[in-house]
């Protein structure tokens, strides 16, 4: 998804217990146990990062992702090269007894992505016992899982994430790579799924899609950050002027524009207009290249050349964006950043509210997703 030069952007005991933890070498059976009474709505996050649970919080406390008793549980894989216990000391100092973690020691890699594996009954349970997932960014992943060599400019940081990742959007929506292999969404099309960024490109690859390496060499045929300045904002899809002035306060992402699909869910279930241009916050450096089974797009860059969004022919609620609606500073008024050197401090906020109807355009994914996981939860 990302290079390191770009912004960082950067499983479970019972749902009972604020922290409940697993103990040691052991995996409890259930993924997300049943909420008790059934009151609770149940989200389960991949990769909970404290970066991803902040931003959790903060989409909450300001009323963006509102979504009554809710429990939100972090799924990972063991095998991870996250630092999942500075996310379970940020859970407990800032008392979020709405999140609990659960790690998977249940055996994958490379060979085991595209077919039932012994990770396969954690993504039955998901799907038989929460409401819906959110798959959040991070880094590359390995070209190998779409069965292509490894551009130099690839970045591979944590392979057993991919795999984790990766097979369970195949096990929930199925795919090119093995035909036959009825997806467990078939029987709950209505669970809704948000892919972020990395987990945009996560339901491409899973669906048997592949990635674009590095949008400025192939697409643009830029190898220098100067010739990729010069192509200007609309093509950046992270900021090129961060390499050039690391300690000048410039935003790491960049913002752009998009252009919408009529029929897509921006038009047809958000009430955008395909003449409307709202501007997102992006940071990566890989794209989707061959769209996987059944996913379309519904929105690109404003040149049409990378995928911006997708939702899925046969799941009404499956959408993935390439861009980040959840990032903790999207809706913060605070001038902390540069756009270019030279710029006034700014914040994420103001851009988005100077250039309408971009904040309510990022602020409407999370609505609707919040729609579909209580509709899901009321099945």
């Amino acid at each position: 998804m990302k290079r390191r030069t770009v912004l960082n952007i950067a499983a479970i005991g019972v749902l009972g217990l604020a922290l409940g933890l697993p103990l040691p070498g052991r995996t409890p059976a259930s993924a997300v146990p049943p909420a008790a009474g059934g009151a609770a709505i149940r989200l389960v996050v991949f990769n909970p990062e404290a970066f991803n649970i902040r931003a959790l919080a903060e989409l909450r406390k300001n009323g963006t992702f509102n979504v009554p008793n809710l429990t939100v549980v972090g799924v990972y894989h063991v095998k991870q090269a996250d630092d999942f216990e500075a996310a379970r000391k940020y859970v407990a100092d800032n008392g979020l007894d709405w999140f609990t973690f659960r790690p998977v020691s249940a055996e994958i890699g490379e060979a085991d992505v595209f077919r039932k594996n012994a990770c396969t009954p954690e993504f039955e349970d998901i799907v038989r016992n929460a409401d819906g997932v959110i798959f959040f960014g991070g880094p590359d992943i390995p070209a190998a899982v779409y069965k292509k060599k490894t551009n130099l400019l690839t970045s591979i940081d944590d392979p057993y994430r991919h795999y984790f990742e990766v097979s369970a959007v195949f096990h929930l929506l199925g795919g090119s790579r093995d035909e036959g292999f009825k997806p467990l969404l078939a029987a709950r099309p209505g669970f809704p799924v948000l892919g972020i960024c990395l987990g945009f490109q996560t339901l491409n690859v899973g669906t048997g899609g592949t990635l674009i390496q590095d949008i400025y060499a192939e697409v643009y045929g830029k190898t220098t950050v100067e010739d990729a300045i010069a192509l200007g904002p609309e093509q950046w899809h992270s900021n090129p002027y961060r390499l050039l002035y690391p300690m000048d306060k410039l935003m790491g992402p960049n913002f752009h524009s998009l252009e919408l699909d009529g029929k897509g869910l921006f038009v047809t279930a958000m009430g955008f207009k395909p003449t409307d241009h709202p501007r997102i916050l992006s940071s990566h450096h890989q794209a989707v290249e061959k769209l996987g089974k059944d996913l379309v797009v519904i929105a690109t860059s404003r040149d049409g050349k990378i995928a911006e969004a997708v939702m899925h022919r046969k799941f009404p609620c499956v959408l993935g964006v390439q861009f980040h609606p959840e990032h903790p500073l999207l809706f913060d008024a605070e001038p902390r950043y540069r756009q270019k050197p030279g710029d006034p401090l700014t914040s994420m906020r103001a851009i988005l509210e100077g250039t309408p109807p971009s904040l309510a355009f990022n602020k409407a994914v999370w609505s609707w997703f919040a729609g579909k996981l209580v509709a899901s939860h009321g099945r």
